[in-house]
């Protein structure tokens, strides 16, 4: 059987790819999730309660799966993206990317001198020191680096984040976009959508792969209809919530909101 190529050439040639966000931090959730045939998991720390130390597990029980590992670092401060990138992620997610300065900060601060700032030292990335020569000699190609456009202030400029070198996907985040044009929460509004429309028509002109999030399956088709090729879908927690409820739903055990019976 061929091996299915890294997550990066796949975004090279426009094949999609497909994931979900996880805010539990439980490496054994992650290690079965990573086992569902997802092409990447997003362990999230800009907005969840884990620790450096939760996702270095995370990602060592992913090890093998053919899952790869992608982390939102909580903000783009260099020393953030040192310390995450030390535990051998696949790439990084770094939000609230507003500006060119800020998107060439985030890249400076994922590859290693001379392309960039990373600091050096033994960790998981490189087997603890034992393979960190041949990590660094391919480090700053290999690694997948995904700025968050997700404010009418980064739309206003996204031509000019897009001339930045070393970013390979740039991911639209809608809820966070919907505030920052006063409509939080309604992403389909005619302002919103619109903006997000400008950022897709600037991407297919650049030749640069783009994301979104999909709130279920069905959205995850509509928007790879819409050339969107990077697709995480929900996250851990609504997934579940959804289910659960699906499953009280089905067996006849809820009456009323919050009204589950015992049996």
């Amino acid at each position: 059987m061929t091996e299915p190529l890294p997550l990066k050439q796949r975004l090279i040639t426009g094949t999609p790819v497909y994931g979900t966000i996880v805010s539990f931090g439980t490496p054994p959730f992650a290690e079965m999730l990573s086992k569902c045939g997802f092409d990447f998991l997003w362990l999230d720390l800009e907005h969840s309660s884990m620790s450096l130390e939760t996702v270095h597990c995370m990602l060592a029980a992913m090890d093998g799966s053919g899952c790869e590992g992608i982390v939102r670092v909580p903000t783009n401060d260099p020393a953030w993206i040192k310390r995450v990138l030390d535990l051998g992620p696949d790439g990084v997610i770094v939000p609230l990317v507003n500006s060119r300065a800020e998107a060439e900060a985030a890249v400076r601060a994922c590859l290693y001198p001379p392309a960039g700032i990373r600091g050096a030292a033994a960790g998981r990335a490189h087997d603890y020191g034992f393979s960190f020569t041949e990590y660094v000699a391919r480090a700053n190609d290999n690694l997948l680096i995904i700025p968050q456009v997700e404010h009418i202030d980064a739309v206003n400029v996204i031509d000019e984040i897009l001339r930045v070198e070393r970013i390979d996907v740039i991911f639209i985040g809608p809820f966070d976009l919907s505030g920052s044009l006063g409509r939080l929460g309604d992403t389909t509004h005619p302002e919103v959508v619109a903006a997000i429309d400008r950022v897709v028509e600037a991407c297919q002109a650049a030749g640069k792969p783009f994301g979104i999030l999909a709130k279920n399956a069905a959205d995850a088709r509509h928007w790879r209809r819409r050339g969107f090729c990077f697709l995480p879908i929900s996250v851990d927690c609504l997934l579940i919530g959804d289910w659960m409820n699906q499953m009280i739903e089905a067996a006849g055990l809820q009456d009323g909101p919050g009204d589950v019976r015992h049996v």
